[in-house]
């Protein structure tokens, strides 16, 4: 028999690399523990007796070296502006098939450019297989197959709770300052933020929720075709007071030195993300709407757990499944690399069709 295929977990000493570490021991899969620092990744690995290997992004030669005998990698260090373009620069010199956990909308826009080199080096390039974006994109792709060719998709997701995590905290500072995103006939536009609404009911009723640049804006075009995109967060809290705020103050966000001194003060000063009792409390409601050219609409709801739970969970199950058998080699996003019903096989997901309007 031939040896198992080498899967590697890059980023493992963050929060979310921990918690996809912690789920491959749990389940009893075998995996090599990737990052930085070798220190604090001994650390991470001693406990369950993984591999590990320490390499830092910025050295091309030994990150190349470090995936030679790489199947697949699972890349979780974020923010994803900054590495994901050197990862796969290494996955496209040595044949191994990408996988990540950004929710970042424009490296899921510079992925998808990057679908004919995938190609040709026989790799598969699959941003996204976290919360952000496997559950609204594989709702979405399921919606979508109940009309005919779809026009215009509506995501929303509620139930978000219990904070985040440092990497995301930075994203989010990134996207505040550019505004909201919408694809209008095919093409990602911006508006102020905060200033799309629009009520949403999951079951219980409507409930009022804001537009938000989540990663479906990209993703959700190319699993369904629809050329209209819009996201939405259920406005709970304290979300649409901020939101006000920090479209008075776009101009400022967008400077370089206010995000670097912002991100500086996550690092500095919040935590490295919710504790386990606030993952584990936490379960999660996601609408999708998908409307097709007759006007006929299809709506679809999804329970899962909490965002990071859910991730760790989603993230080792498509690492796994992209190693033993990879669709076709290029750019997908969740959806069209593992199918809508994917996420029907991860614990604690629930989906509903609702009525057809």
């Amino acid at each position: 028999m031939s040896p198992s295929p080498r899967l590697l977990v890059y980023g493992a000493t963050g929060y979310t690399g921990k918690l996809v570490a912690a789920e491959a021991a749990a389940r009893g899969v075998d995996v090599v523990l990737g990052g930085r620092d070798p220190e604090k990744l001994k650390a991470v690995a001693e406990p369950y007796g993984f591999e590990t290997r320490s390499v830092s992004l910025s050295d091309g030669p030994r990150l190349r070296a470090t995936l030679e005998d790489v199947a697949a990698v699972l890349h979780t260090a974020g923010p994803f502006s900054a590495t994901a373009r050197p990862m796969v620069e290494a996955c496209l010199a040595t044949g191994t098939h990408y996988l990540d956990v950004t929710g970042e909308l424009d490296v899921f826009e510079a992925l998808a450019r990057r679908d004919e080199e995938a190609r040709r080096a026989g790799i598969v390039l699959i941003p996204g297989v976290g919360f952000d974006v496997v559950p609204t994109d594989c709702l979405a792709a399921h919606a979508a197959k109940r009309v005919a060719d779809p026009q215009r998709v509506l995501l929303a997701v509620a139930g978000i709770g219990g904070g985040v995590s440092r990497g995301t905290a930075k994203t989010m500072i990134e996207f505040i300052g550019r505004g909201l995103a919408i694809r209008r006939d095919g093409v990602i536009t911006y508006r102020p933020i905060g200033s799309l609404t629009r009520d949403f009911d999951f079951g219980a009723g409507p409930v009022r929720a804001v537009g938000m640049p989540l990663g479906d804006v990209a993703t959700a075009f190319h699993s369904t075709g629809a050329p209209n995109v819009e996201t939405y967060l259920v406005a709970s809290g304290g979300i649409p007071s901020g939101l006000r705020v920090a479209r008075l103050l776009a101009p400022l966000l967008r400077a370089r030195s206010v995000q670097s001194f912002l991100k500086s003060r996550v690092d500095r000063d919040a935590p490295e993300g919710p504790n386990e009792q606030e993952r584990l409390g936490t379960r999660t409601a996601i609408f999708a709407e998908v409307e097709g050219a007759g006007g006929e609409r299809a709506r679809s709801t999804l329970e899962t757990p909490s965002p990071y739970t859910f991730t760790a969970d989603a993230a080792l199950a498509a690492l796994q499944q992209v190693a033993q058998e990879a669709p076709a080699p290029g750019y997908h996003t969740p959806a069209t690399a593992l199918g809508a019903d994917f996420v029907l096989g991860l614990e604690g997901c629930m989906r509903r069709d609702l009525e057809e309007g």
